[in-house]
């Protein structure tokens, strides 16, 4: 348990949230010896470095970093590069640790020698009726498939996880953060950690808290470039990195070549409804079995529809533009929105 951990944060006008995220990993019953943060901003307008810089001169364990290229990939690797600990943990600015989250990612580490990540399972955190039920779709097996870190469903060997804490030697066996990406550059250095033969650990034992999208809009960009950046890491692997990636793609192909179907054999009509209708049937009993009061059903239920259509729509741009017309990422693709 005599680990040091470094904590690194990449953050962009966070005004809102850095400071609670901060609190959070101080709060931890690791010992605050033991820890360092490392903020990593990219050239906020907000609040934010003037808030950081005041939190670390109460504490010189954290440390503001300026991220000269914005993105989060590049923030990540300033982190990395910069930090001195023995254990490495990605943690957004939008999140909050539960107090034994360091501890219990340490212990994991210590005792499993085959593991080189462990993550806790993501509680999304609501402020309104909106975002209740996004929290809720996200949190449930149709919104997001076997994604086990967001249901929770068990302890075990997964293959990402949210917030993970890396043995510092993992960034030496395989490389850092994939800055040509965007997005999904989580997802596509763990699926590399994979590829080298190591393990990801998901403990139940904890948990991070992560503030959700506070519109239906802000849902759709977000899961809209999950889907997109997902076909370029596709690409770079030349593999499929899950199967649960396809299923919302399949989804929106199906109901194009269904509306096509109506227009050149509208006789069929009654036929050719039952595939949206079939899946509206699956989202109603999963969104009756997920919501706590009848009130949420039907934003639980278009939160599904958005989670699925966003993500299967940025997909298919994705396989367009990456694998059809063999194009680079566009810039405009390269932007996060909040």
């Amino acid at each position: 348990m005599s680990k040091k951990v470094s904590v690194v944060i990449p953050c962009r006008n966070e005004e809102d949230f850095i400071l609670r995220c901060l609190d959070s990993i101080f709060s931890s019953d690791y010992p605050n010896e033991l820890i360092e943060v490392l903020v990593c901003d990219g050239k906020s307008e907000d609040k934010t470095p003037a808030l950081v810089q005041e939190y670390a001169k109460k504490n010189s364990d954290v440390r503001y970093l300026i991220n000269e290229k914005t993105t989060t990939p590049f923030a990540l690797n300033l982190g990395i590069t910069n930090s001195q600990g023995d254990v490495i943990i990605i943690l957004g600015a939008h999140a909050e640790l539960a107090v034994n989250y360091i501890s219990e990612c340490v212990l994991a580490l210590n005792h499993k020698p085959d593991v080189w990540c462990v993550g806790g399972v993501l509680n999304n955190v609501s402020s309104d009726e909106l975002t209740t039920s996004v929290s809720l779709a996200m949190s449930s097996p149709f919104g997001v498939g076997n994604a086990h870190f967001r249901t929770g469903a068990k302890d075990g060997y997964v293959d990402t996880v949210a917030f993970g804490a890396y043995r510092k030697e993992v960034f030496k066996k395989i490389g850092l953060f994939d800055e040509e990406l965007a997005r999904n550059q989580d997802d596509e250095f763990n699926f590399r950690l994979l590829k080298n033969g190591g393990k990801i650990w998901l403990s139940t034992s904890t948990s991070a808290k992560y503030y959700v999208r506070s519109s239906f809009q802000k849902l759709f960009k977000q899961y809209f470039q999950y889907g997109y950046w997902k076909v370029y890491v596709n690409k770079k692997h030349k593999s499929i990195t899950t199967l649960r990636q396809l299923v919302p793609a399949a989804f929106i192909l199906g109901l194009f070549a269904d509306v096509i179907l109506v227009v050149l054999f509208p006789v069929y009509w009654k036929y050719l409804a039952l595939y949206p209708l079939l899946y509206f049937v699956f989202a109603a009993l999963f969104a009756l079995r997920t919501v706590k009061n009848n009130n949420q059903f039907f934003t639980v239920l278009f939160s599904f529809f958005i989670l699925h259509t966003s993500y299967g729509m940025g997909y298919v741009e994705g396989v367009i533009n990456f694998i059809l017309l063999n194009r680079k990422p566009a810039k405009a693709k390269s932007k996060l929105t909040r």
